[in-house]
Formats: structure tokens, sequence, C-alpha cells
């Protein structure tokens, strides 16, 4: 028994420094730009496993430095009820769920939001597992306290991965269009937007036949809006 409780307090020690690390960078990168996330740390060291050199091509832009379209499509495409929940969408879990399990042909539908899509670009790891899904919540929770909407997508929208090697808004831009991420159209806008569910997979500046149909339908989302 003696053993067991040093273990549980170990484990119970480890949970707790764990969480108010988490909560300082949160509180940290409310006011600090991300310098470098897990993510693009991971990507690096499979690169360089796999004999590739994948470096990481970022440059930090401001909200007010990026194209009004690639905004209003990234909402559209990822997350419409986004200015109106409080980081978790619960119907958009839910419904994700009964999609999965009536499913099993290896489609998956995702319910995160865009603030839990930003939690876990910037502070976890990739993969679908119920542990990073739990750790999201919380942290899109505390985000949305803590930075608000502008900084959420601020963060995001410069960190998120748009190809192998390729973070963030601007890098995108250049890499895929030969522009800087504030003149994108909106059919760019777009087909930037639509690529991020996989976006080692699809390419904007080569969009496939589905891709240009999945932006043509966000583009459309974004008109009806203005």
């Amino acid at each position: 028994m003696r053993i067991l409780r040093s273990i549980v307090r170990g484990l119970a020690g480890a949970v707790l420094i764990l969480t108010l690390a988490a909560v300082a960078l949160v509180i940290l990168y409310r006011y600090v730009n991300p310098p470098i996330t897990p993510l693009m740390l991971l990507r690096a060291v499979e690169a360089r496993v796999d004999g590739r050199s994948s470096g990481i091509d970022q440059r930090w832009m401001s909200l007010d430095h990026l194209s009004p379209a690639l905004l209003q499509a990234v909402v559209a495409a990822e997350d419409a009820r986004f200015f109106r929940h409080w980081g978790v969408d619960v119907d958009a879990l839910f419904r994700a769920h009964e999609f999965n399990q009536a499913h099993h042909d290896g489609r998956l539908r995702g319910g995160s939001t865009i603030t839990m899509q930003c939690a876990r670009s910037t502070f976890l790891w990739p993969g679908r597992t119920y542990l990073r899904k739990a750790l999201e919540i919380p942290l899109a929770v505390l985000m949305e306290q803590l930075w608000g909407k502008r900084r959420i997508l601020e963060v995001y929208l410069n960190v998120v991965e748009w190809g192998d090697g390729v973070y963030g808004a601007e890098a995108a831009a250049e890499r895929y269009f030969g522009v800087p991420a504030a003149r994108l159209d909106i059919g760019q806008a777009a087909l930037m937007a639509a690529a991020l569910p996989a976006p080692r997979r699809f390419d904007p500046g080569r969009p496939t036949g589905y891709l240009q149909r999945r932006a043509e339908i966000i583009a459309r989302r974004v008109v009806r809006r203005r």
C-alpha cells in the first residue's frame, strides 16, 4: 500500500506540474508569439529519420497583415460557429462521434473547433486519440478566457501546418501562390482553407478535383456571408 500511495502521489505531482506548465505557456503566448511548436519539432525529426531535408518555413504575421478573405474562408471551412462558442462546440463533437460510430470505412469526421485546433497545433501532437482530445478541451476553454477570439485566430493562422515543412499563412501563400498572405484573393484563400484537414496530402497550388470542388463550396459560403 505504501508503494501504491507513493506512485499515486508521484502521478498526481506530475499532473500538477504539467497543468501549471500548460497554464503558464497559455498566459505567456497571450503576449509572446510561440517560437516553435511540438509539431514542428516532430516533423523535423521525422524528416531527419527519413533522410529528407525538411526545414521549418514560417513567417509570423499579425491579423492586420493577412487577407480578410483568408480569415473568412478558414472560419467558413473549419468552424462556422467560431464567434459563438466558448472554445468547444459540444453539438459538433456529438455529431462527429455519431458519424464515426456509424461509419467504419475509414472516413472520420472531426468535431474540433478552431480554438481546439489552435491548442493542438500550438501545444500538442498530431494523431486521433482520446487523450489528445481530452487535453484539447481544457486548453481551448482556457485560451478562450485568456486570449480571446482575435488572438486565437492570429496564433492558429501562424502555426498551423500547411504542407511539408510549411507553417502559417504567410509561408503557405508564398509557397503555393507566390504572393504574401495579405494579397490572397477569395479563390486562393478558399483553396488554402480547403487543404487544412489534410495539409500534407493536398497542394492548394495544384488542386485535385476534390480540393477544387471543396474550395468552391467554401468560397460561396464566404460570399454569402459578406
